[in-house]
């Protein structure tokens, strides 16, 4: 096994925020499950990462209940969770040890935030020398407020603001951010078509 996926933070933790209904994929989870089920019929390694806050009293917050596989995934048996206090999922786990002892150097990678916490994963695994497949269209994420904005913008004002920068953008530039430097980019259609059986 020299091929691992990870999915990082599909948890219930963001659909408990009112940011939720901004999703750029509110289908995410299908999405995710493609993934996963594309990897288990390869034999490849699926790693389950949560975020986690704790003592937060926020949705991050384990003891709320929210740090959870959004409902619809399902970890299989054997399958490592691991939970994390910092954007990407290498520097508060042990991923990287799991992944040494499985020899894998191969990795897919996708979740929510697109420009957070999976971008930030994919720029580290990229950096501690795995080759990576970021698949955007298995990632999610909601408009960034202004830098100047207020914090207690609701929904509705982060909406109105002409400064915010939709999802649709982040997105964008987060592809052309990581393409050719630090992974190679793929929708899930994609992978699976590779996967297929040949004729």
């Amino acid at each position: 096994m020299n091929r691992a996926l990870i999915v990082i933070d599909v948890q219930e933790s963001f659909r408990a925020r009112p940011l939720w209904e901004t999703i750029s994929d509110p289908k995410i989870a299908e999405q995710a499950d493609r993934l996963v089920q594309l990897a288990r019929r390869a034999g490849d390694l699926v790693v389950w990462v949560l975020h986690s806050e704790p003592g937060s009293g926020d949705v991050f917050d384990p003891a709320l209940g929210h740090v959870r596989l959004i409902d619809g995934l399902e970890r299989a048996e054997g399958e490592p969770l691991l939970h994390k206090t910092s954007h990407n999922a290498f520097t508060t786990t042990n991923l990287q040890q799991i992944l040494t002892e499985q020899g894998v150097r191969e990795l897919t990678i996708c979740g929510i935030r697109t420009e957070q916490c999976v971008e930030t994963t994919t720029r580290v695994a990229s950096d501690f020398g795995y080759q990576v497949t970021f698949v955007t269209d298995a990632t999610a994420t909601n408009p960034i407020a202004h830098r100047d904005a207020p914090a207690d913008q609701t929904v509705a004002e982060l909406l109105a603001d002409p400064r915010t920068l939709p999802a649709d953008e982040i997105i964008r530039r987060t592809e052309y951010a990581l393409a050719g430097r630090f992974a190679t980019i793929a929708t899930v259609a994609e992978l699976e078509a590779v996967a297929a059986p040949q004729a």
